[in-house]
């Protein structure tokens, strides 16, 4: 009855027309700066930061956050149409949405990622509604090895996404924690494969990077290409739903990247990035057939997007509960919390009650005035195919170069992203795929840091990875899934061989 008293106090804080309104602003605003390739959320909000100075604390978080999720929701948009992730979390997307926009499916994979973002959005409300305060118990129990260890998960499950052979996916995820490497050390302050570039002292931009594997690159691979002369169906309502078949297979992944991104945005310091990235993994993991991942597999858009958009959800669980800022956008709005004098950490839901569960329901409100916003609009994003892409590849690189720069105002950005984008088409010639590559270098520097804490902690002794019951659980499943790699490449090639042998005897 508690839950329901505190369900019926947000839904009339919710409901005030004010605060519709600026629900509304967010998520029409998040919508667009996912579309717009590079922008992002953090941007967006960054820029309302000031606004918020003049309106009352509840519509401004209402806002900022409808600005966040909204971007989860349009950055799957530019992904399926152009390859051009809008925000890094929706990269993902790129590796089986392109595909489908290629053989004609634009409005499916469009109508699809606007279902599966809807389902993992309630789901991870749902959760953040009944575990909030368990979720953040459990989130104290994390320290330094228990994140060490599933970082250590992530990359061996990244290992595994490459459709192509396992030992170039694990070599190119090794060059991605190379790449997350470049920097200033955070412990020693020393600068480290900056080559004396005081732009590189800071990191390689993740925009940057995820602009010039994806976009760039896919805009060097077209330009002599068939796919630059191909020319769209049009959309219809009928057209834009999956059959009956696309329909079965798309249900149990967004119920797995639904709970899973529940669990890991709830989680401070992971976000929506990599629960989609581990959903695609655990995905082409479990499917029949792994090699029809990358080739357009519904399966591999369904998943991260209810993935993300379940952990942009709980994602506030530990911001709110805990104080700790998941990613620099949670951190940006629990400045603004602060700004209105609100403390986050554990009294919040009970010193106020208005705003949290007012937030609460929000989002509900905000996830179905995105699926109103996005249905009919599909139609439209794929109407932009229409274009012709000798006026289309201009404008990419000018809204990638506007999106990269927009993020430092440096214009070393812009060069970096050429650069990678010069590597990303070296490494589509040489088939090798971004996404493990991506995958490293966000998860890379993070690895370092909860490595260096764990073993400071435990004054040098490795045995701390062991003796902590969820790094040592954590590690087990690591464990499984490398033998579950090398027995299921052992049985492909044994398949093939027998395949090869079956064929030879036909012949004689």
């Amino acid at each position: 009855m508690e839950l329901l008293g505190n369900l019926w106090l947000g839904l009339q804080v919710a409901a005030e027309p004010a605060n519709l309104l600026y629900c509304f602003f967010g998520v029409f605003l998040g919508t667009v700066v996912g579309v717009l390739p590079g922008i992002g959320a953090l941007a967006a909000i960054s820029l309302l930061l000031p606004v918020t100075y003049h309106i009352p604390p509840t519509a401004a978080i209402i806002m900022l956050a409808g600005v966040y999720y909204g971007a989860q929701y349009g950055g799957s948009t530019a992904s399926i149409l152009l390859n051009l992730p809008g925000t890094p979390s929706s990269a993902v997307t790129c590796l089986d949405g392109y595909p489908m926009a290629k053989k004609g499916k634009a409005g499916v994979a469009l109508f699809v990622t606007t279902i599966a973002s809807l389902v993992g959005a309630m789901s991870g409300l749902i959760l953040l509604t009944l575990f909030s305060p368990v979720i953040a118990e459990i989130g104290l129990e994390f320290g330094p090895a228990e994140f060490c260890a599933m970082m250590v998960l992530g990359l061996v499950a990244a290992s595994s996404m490459s459709s192509g052979s396992a030992v170039k996916g694990l070599a190119v995820m090794v060059f991605g924690l190379l790449l997350g490497m470049v920097g200033t050390d955070v412990n020693s302050g020393i600068s480290r494969y900056a080559f004396d570039v005081p732009e590189l002292m800071d990191g390689i931009n993740l925009v940057a990077l995820a602009m010039g594997l994806f976009g760039v690159a896919e805009v060097v691979r077209c330009i002599n290409s068939a796919d630059a002369n191909r020319q769209p169906e049009k959309v219809s309502l009928r057209s834009m739903a999956p059959d009956r078949a696309e329909f079965k297979a798309t249900v149990k992944p967004m119920v797995r990247g639904s709970a899973l991104g529940a669990a890991l945005g709830a989680l401070p310091g992971v976000g929506p990035s990599i629960a989609a990235f581990m959903a695609y993994a655990i995905e082409k993991k479990v499917a029949k057939d792994p090699s029809r991942f990358g080739l357009g597999a519904i399966e591999g858009i369904s998943a991260p997007e209810s993935a993300n958009n379940a952990a942009a959800q709980t994602a506030f669980v530990p911001s709110l509960s805990l104080g700790i800022p998941g990613d620099a956008v949670m951190a940006v709005m629990l400045g603004a919390l602060i700004i209105h004098g609100i403390q986050p950490g554990p009294m919040l839901i009970t010193e106020q009650p208005n705003l949290f569960w007012g937030l609460v329901v929000s989002f509900a409100i905000g996830n179905i005035m995105l699926v109103i916003l996005n249905l009919p609009t599909i139609g439209l994003w794929v109407a932009l195919l229409r274009i012709p892409f000798s006026w289309m590849y201009p404008a990419i690189l000018v809204f990638v170069a506007l999106g990269v720069y927009s993020v430092n105002n440096n214009t070393f950005d812009i060069y970096m992203v050429a650069a990678l984008g010069i590597m990303g088409y070296a490494l589509m010639v040489l088939k090798f795929e971004p996404a493990p590559l991506l995958l490293g270098y966000i998860l890379g520097p993070m690895l370092e840091e909860y490595l260096r804490r764990a073993l400071l902690i435990s004054r040098g002794d490795p045995m701390i990875f062991i003796e902590r019951p969820i790094s040592a659980t954590l590690l087990g499943l690591t464990s499984v899934l490398l033998l579950w790699a090398i027995w299921s490449t052992l049985r492909q090639s044994l398949r093939a061989k027998e395949d090869l042998d079956d064929a030879r005897l036909s012949r004689s």
